[in-house]
């Protein structure tokens, strides 16, 4: 079957790392499109168009209502209260009386009612989604999506309450030119968000800096873009490490980091500002560290933002001169180690860890605050986990460094 002929799967939803700030959890909604939402959608032969990497030189308005009203299907993912998505949603209700999924992530909360309105849901892992559920999800929702598309009564609550409302239509003038341009579109951003996430995982860090750059030049201002360009940026240490940090830190202030509650861009932050400490000695630089890591722990409570606040505890408790500050640095330190190693037990217990692509940087921090906690036999352990996992070489050396900063072996 050609393109032109496919039934069109219009997909609503936030792009990248998005972060629910009612939880502080944050879901990769890229692995939500990729692993459920994109093969349910082709298994049932649909043509499958994003509408975050929507884009045209046109008014982008009037193009985002053709799609909304022409669609054979919408699929709208609401999690973490994505308000395009929910606007998005409210207008396909208004322009069509069915055809239209509403999925959710299990533990997300609604900010409106949406009781009335029968809703998909399925279980994030945060960064990525189980195969286990991924398979459930992705079966559960084809069979929804062929039910919907064979079904005449409305899954609309506007035309379930106003039945005589008509339908608009349009003419299909200019319809198939814009599916292949969105679709071209979305197929160049994606390979460049692709190249750049390869090139981490490789530790090729100043070609990550190229394929961000080109992602943030297709869809500026788009956080998780911003936020890899400012990882990739200050780990390639180019032209040098200091001026790398510097032009880091001006990629990330694009998000405003003082004022926002995002726990990735706090981290980021907060990352920048300890390897500038590191390579400056200089005081502030620890403080600010000290607080982007303590918001961002504060507010997810995760083991990432975590750790480096308990590390930079450590560093700030070395150059203390006041006897009282280095104690409570010392403290601060340790009671943010005990609150991490509850929060991985409960990770690691729980039924769905094996299916976790995390599990590395889990047993990683296990091990450097155990060993931190003077627990060696834990350490060792756990380090051992983390060597079993095979990680990349720039996840050794970061491993590494954490565990040397603060002599761990030795306590």
């Amino acid at each position: 079957m050609s393109k032109s002929s496919q039934k069109v799967c219009f997909v609503v939803m936030g792009f990248g790392k998005k972060t629910d700030h009612e939880s502080g959890r944050t879901l990769d909604l890229d692995a939500t499109y990729e692993a459920i939402i994109k093969p349910a959608a082709e298994a049932e032969n649909l043509r499958c168009i994003r509408a975050d990497e929507f884009k045209h030189s046109g008014v982008i308005d009037t193009l985002m209502y053709e799609m909304l009203l022409r669609a054979d299907l919408v699929v709208a993912d609401i999690s973490t209260g994505n308000v395009n998505a929910v606007y998005e949603l409210g207008v396909r209700h208004g322009l069509r009386p069915n055809s239209t999924i509403i999925m959710t992530e299990a533990d997300g909360r609604l900010y409106f009612d949406l009781d009335h309105v029968s809703t998909f849901k399925y279980e994030h892992l945060g960064l990525d989604i189980g195969v286990r559920e991924a398979n459930r999800a992705k079966q559960e929702l084809q069979r929804l999506i062929s039910k919907s598309l064979s079904s005449s009564i409305p899954d609309s609550p506007v035309y379930t309450y106003l039945p005589t409302l008509q339908q608009p239509s349009l003419t299909l003038d200019e319809y198939k030119a814009l599916l292949d341009e969105t679709e071209e579109y979305q197929e160049h951003l994606a390979g460049y968000i692709q190249a750049g996430n390869q090139a981490l995982k490789n530790s090729e860090f100043s070609d990550a800096v190229i394929a961000f750059s080109a992602a943030d030049r297709m869809k500026p201002n788009d956080s998780h873009i911003i936020q890899q360009l400012a990882l990739a940026t200050y780990k390639s240490k180019k032209p040098a490490t200091i001026s790398a940090l510097i032009e880091s830190l001006n990629i990330i202030e694009k998000l405003s980091p003082n004022y926002s509650n995002d726990p990735e861009t706090l981290g980021i932050t907060g990352a920048i500002h300890k390897r500038l400490w590191l390579e400056t000695q200089e005081s502030p630089q620890l403080d600010l560290a000290i607080h982007f890591y303590g918001r961002g722990f504060d507010i997810r409570r995760d083991y990432y933002n975590g750790e480096n606040l308990a590390l930079c505890y450590d560093y700030r408790a070395q150059i203390q001169t006041d006897s009282n500050e280095k104690l409570f640095d010392q403290m601060s330190a340790r009671k943010t180690r005990e609150a991490i190693l509850k929060i991985l037990l409960e990770i690691i217990e729980d039924a769905s860890f094996d299916d976790r692509s995390d599990k590395k940087w889990i047993f990683a921090t296990f091990a450097n605050c155990s060993f931190a906690l003077g627990d060696a036999k834990n350490g060792d352990k756990y380090e051992t986990l983390f060597y079993s996992e095979k990680p990349a070489e720039w996840e050794v050396t970061t491993y590494e460094d954490g565990k040397l900063a603060t002599g761990e072996k030795t306590q």
